[in-house]
């Protein structure tokens, strides 16, 4: 059985998702303690047990602990992968209604049954664009594309918009199971820049506000010289709600970056929020942004070879995301660089 301290590295939620892939991935039994014990909320929340029970679900494990605000989890999982039709509501699970991040969920049971025999279909309800998760619009334009690359058949559609806190939004997700093994990635150059797309949303909030966001960004990004599109829109979704999501497409890596409305917050501040990330990201001159670099972590330890990653900066979530998957795999791992600046990663998969 792998133990895992919860509270290893940035000591949030991505320890549990990536412990709960592995240990599917790899047939171990692991047991997780002090699981988010740095967090203003420990221990397990709607979000979290809904991986859990997704990832139990999927290949028939045994599992300890699974409550809202255990810190600790037993999992044992079965024998194989089940493929086929799964619904998994994150607010059903919570017993309330919740905004947990659907994508995170999905990111908990994607390798397993991209792995597996057969095609899985996935509808997951919860939030889709909420603080500190990537948004439906990141997994549709960079994350889901790029594992592409690696040979994950996976698509993701948006059926709701569900901001925080209210939630209420649902997606479906086909999943075209291959036992092919992984390809292995050299994302070491991202070519010229193509264009921006700004997205600028809001949903039960003045009709003006989307506008106010798109025209903020463009403004910013006109002004160093980036091409640029915006695309406003008006949304309808449970609760009330406004984001931006500003696409970098370059001839090689897409990037992505987001922000999110909130009381007291001008329209024109979360434009900026984005763009400053965009931009940072962009003068830099590496090819992966950083969300895109700690979620290939995962895949690339599986692939089968060498992989070299080079990100406009390294974060505590890729440090912690390598430390998760060593305990599980014997993968060759050397990052290159400082925290919180550029930096390469090169990995050799272990499956």
């Amino acid at each position: 059985m792998v133990t895992i301290d919860g509270s290893m590295g940035e000591g949030g939620g991505q320890v549990l998702r990536t412990a709960l892939t592995l240990s599917i991935l790899s047939g171990q039994a692991m047991e997780m303690h002090n699981i988010r014990a740095g967090r203003p909320n420990p221990g397990l929340r709607p979000q979290h047990l809904a991986s859990v029970r997704a990832a139990a679900a999927i290949c028939g494990a045994s599992v300890e602990g699974a409550e809202l605000g255990s810190d600790m989890l037993r999992f044992v999982p079965g024998p194989r992968v089940r493929t086929g039709p799964y619904t998994f509501d994150v607010a059903q699970m919570a017993g309330q209604g919740s905004a947990g991040a659907v994508g995170l969920v999905l990111q908990t049971v994607l390798l397993p049954l991209a792995l597996a025999e057969g095609p899985s279909y996935l509808v997951l309800r919860g939030g889709t664009h909420v603080p500190w998760a990537p948004p439906v619009d990141y997994l549709q334009h960079v994350f889901l594309p790029v594992l592409g690359w690696m040979g994950v058949d996976a698509r993701i559609e948006l059926l709701e918009w569900g901001f925080y806190p209210a939630g209420g939004g649902e997606v479906r997700v086909l999943i075209e199971g291959s036992t092919a093994p992984l390809l292995t990635l050299d994302l070491s150059e991202r070519g010229q820049l193509k264009r921006v797309l700004v997205q600028g949303v809001a949903a039960n909030l003045p009709s003006h506000i989307p506008q106010r966001i798109v025209d903020r960004a463009r403004n910013l990004l006109q002004g160093e010289g980036l091409p640029v599109t915006v695309e406003p829109r008006r949304v309808r979704s449970a609760g009330p709600g406004a984001a931006v999501f500003v696409l970098a497409e370059y001839e090689g890596v897409p990037a992505g970056f987001s922000a999110y409305g909130r009381k007291g917050l001008p329209s024109e501040q979360v434009a900026a929020e984005a763009c400053d990330e965009l931009l940072a990201h962009h003068r830099s001159g590496e090819p992966v942004d950083p969300h895109l670099a700690d979620q290939l972590v995962l895949p690339l330890a599986l692939a089968a070879g060498p992989s070299v990653v080079r990100t406009s900066r390294i974060t505590p979530h890729l440090l912690t995301n390598l430390a998760v998957v060593q305990a599980f795999l014997p993968v060759r791992v050397q990052v290159e660089g400082t925290p919180g600046g550029p930096g390469t990663m090169t990995i050799e998969g272990a499956l």
